[in-house]
This record gives C-alpha cells, structure tokens and sequence, in this order.
C-alpha cells in the first residue's frame, strides 16, 4: 500500500503517476503474487486488500455538427489540413495517423489499414519509432471517396517535393510528412491543432476529441454499433457504448 501511495505522489521533482498507471502497475503485481500464492511461497496475496486510486474518467469534447463545419473552414489552407481531415473522417488515433505508411494504404479499393502508430521513444530527444496498435491487432477502413482524394492529392505533392528537392527528400514511406518526407512530430501538431480549435471557440477540444467526433457523426448517421467499433479498433462494442 505504501508502495502504491509513493506512486501517486510527487517526490524529487517527478509528477506522480496517474491513477490508471497505478492502476496497471498494480495488475501486473498483483498477478505475480498471485502465481507466488499457486506455488505456494506465499499464503496469501498482500496486494489483494490494497486500495487503489480512483481513476476518473476525461470529459469528452466531440466536435458537434456547427464545430465540425466550422474546424473543416478554419483548416483550409493550412499546412496540416490533410491530417486533419483525413483523422476526424476515420476516426485514427493521432499515433495512427502520424505512423500511417503509403503500403498500408490502397488508392485503388478506397481502403487504409492500421496496424502500427508513431510513438516517441522516452528518455530520448525527439527519436520516434513505429509500434504496433494500442490493442495490437490491425484493421481495415473502407475509407469514403473524398478521403481518397485528399489522399491521392498528399501523394501527388510528395511526387512534387520529391523532383523539387532532390537527394535533400527523405523517402521515410509515410503519408503525413513535411516538405522533406520526415514524418511529423505529435507536440508541433498538438501546438497547431489548438491554435485552430481555439480560434473556432472551442478551446477544451483535444486532438484525441477529432475521433470521438467521427464516432459520434458515424453513429448519428446510421451506422450500427459493431461498424463503428471494429472502425476504431476497440475490443468490444459495449466499450465503444460506454464511451
């Protein structure tokens, strides 16, 4: 138990742990003690009468039908637009956009599969690598033809930068890239993405709210519940319920 306060309290400069990583430190331990217990080493389990920190759930903010026009104008023009769009019209986790590669694409059958996401490498400055999915298994999206053609567009302007610059190009295989070819960093279109849902007056929306809002257009226009959740790639529909 005292194990389990520390951790949700700050100490030597380090911020405490959330609750729900508490929460799954304590399930991993729990299930070592557990097999202790199977073995016989220990009597009992010491970290069954332990008490946990409550985990709170976020308010989500998804984008009502007024936002959603509204954000679709402010980011016309903008450099991140075709990210964007192509996330609140899916419903990827910004890691599954970031990480999105032209193989897991199909221009030709209108389909995007996900089975990776760009993650940031801890303790390093600015290293990033490809991870599988949150829950580790892939999934295929039949995407709609105006998110193809966003697509076919980012493909055809990376064909440009790619005559324009040269050996200076980086052939990294992702879609979302900057001039360059390097994919794009999560803190740059997190600072950008605020900026524009600031401007429209909704200041709380997070980037992870673009999905909640495909989910909830998705829903309202007449997609059943299991559509919807193998499109998110949730493990279960009464999850994507309870959400």
């Amino acid at each position: 138990q005292s194990f389990y306060n520390s951790l949700s309290t700050p100490s030597a400069g380090k911020d405490p742990l959330s609750p729900k990583t508490v929460k799954n430190i304590h399930g991993i331990l729990h299930k070592a003690l557990q097999q202790a217990v199977a073995n016989g080493y220990i009597r009992f389990n010491p970290a069954d009468p332990c008490v946990l920190p409550k985990v709170v759930k976020k308010d989500l903010h998804p984008l009502d039908e007024a936002q959603i026009t509204a954000f679709l104008k402010a980011i016309k023009g903008h450099r991140y637009e075709d990210l964007f769009t192509v996330t609140i019209f899916t419903g990827m986790r910004e890691g599954e956009a970031l990480g999105l590669l032209w193989d897991c694409v199909d221009l030709s059958r209108g389909t995007i599969t996900i089975n990776k996401q760009l993650q940031k490498v801890r303790g390093t400055k600015g290293e990033y690598t490809l991870v599988p999915t949150k829950n580790g298994k892939g999934r295929t999206l039949a995407i709609a033809p105006s998110v193809v053609a966003v697509l076919k567009r980012i493909h055809l302007r990376q064909l440009e930068s790619r005559l324009r610059y040269g050996p200076l190009w980086e052939d990294s295989g992702f879609v979302f890239t900057d001039e360059l070819g390097r994919h794009l960093k999560h803190q740059t279109v997190y600072l950008d993405f605020k900026k524009v849902v600031k401007d429209i007056g909704s200041p709380e929306t997070r980037f992870h709210d673009l999905r909640h809002s495909y989910a909830v257009a998705a829903i309202k226009s007449g997609d059943d519940i299991k559509t919807v959740q193998e499109n998110l790639g949730h493990a279960r529909a009464a999850f994507t319920l309870d959400v």
